[in-house]
């Protein structure tokens, strides 16, 4: 990181135990450090035991991403960074309305049977990343499955979670994939309205439809990040977990640009 970025960052950084009085050993790395490490590891793809020297021991950056992954620390770290952008943008902190969708990928070799599929609408043996951003396109919820469960199943549980973390959610968009009895389940539910985008029967080649692009963005943000071009993640929640990373670094970004362009 930057300065710059770091800057931003170490306010909104989950404050230790140790740090408030409640016991604990205090850690031997800086959390900066730390973090470079997790954000080179993401960013460039390699394996934890081939961490550069520059770095921490991979162990204990790895111990650091399992004590942030177990206890929900990187998403929190992550919506403190998402609440910032959207009033940055001059945007409540609290969306009202959203994009679904998701992107199958295939999956490594560690990746067990247990958690991988085939999706045969893409062809792709691995697992479908599930994901609900806001009009910025930022994240609002990830769900990590077997590439062979299907939209609507995965958006049911999605979506609850999501509309529980953002009482003020409202409307959501969805490409014709997510129609049928979801829509009145959503309303019912839920009490969203899930509006579907469709592609015109009539249109030839590529069309950018509306809404849903911002979510495709977002796709293609990931992609670009090589530790999420392909699921390496022994684990759902791993996986999970390196797409708030991915979406950390690029909020950082973000941030300390804008502090620096009012500099």
């Amino acid at each position: 990181m930057t300065d710059a970025e770091w800057a931003v960052v170490r306010p909104l950084l989950p404050v230790p135990g140790w740090m408030r009085g409640r016991g604990g050993q205090p850690e031997s790395y800086c959390h900066r450090a730390i973090l470079d490490a997790i954000r080179y590891l993401v960013d460039n793809g390699v394996k934890w035991r081939a961490m550069p020297a520059d770095f921490p021991p991979w162990d204990r950056v790895y111990a650091f991403f399992r004590r942030w992954r177990d206890n929900v620390l990187v998403r929190e770290f992550h919506d403190r960074l998402r609440d910032r952008v959207r009033q940055q943008a001059g945007r409540d902190v609290e969306p009202t309305a959203g994009v679904i969708d998701s992107q199958s990928v295939k999956a490594d070799a560690v990746v067990g049977a247990d958690s991988r599929g085939f999706d045969g609408g893409k062809l792709i043996n691995g697992r479908k990343r599930h994901v609900v951003v806001d009009t910025l396109g930022l994240l609002l919820g990830v769900m990590v499955t077997s590439a062979d469960i299907g939209d609507r199943a995965a958006a049911k549980v999605l979506l609850k979670w999501v509309t529980d973390a953002h009482h003020q959610l409202e409307l959501v968009w969805a490409d014709g994939g997510y129609t049928g009895s979801l829509v009145e389940h959503c309303l019912a539910a839920f009490a969203l309205v899930l509006a579907i985008v469709k592609r015109s029967d009539d249109t030839r080649g590529f069309v950018v439809l509306p809404k849903r692009w911002i979510v495709e963005r977002l796709f293609a943000h990931l992609m670009r990040t090589r530790r999420l071009a392909r699921d390496y993640e022994r684990r759902t929640t791993s996986a999970e977990a390196m797409i708030y990373w991915s979406m950390t670094m690029i909020m950082t970004r973000r941030l300390a640009r804008s502090h620096s362009a009012r500099a």
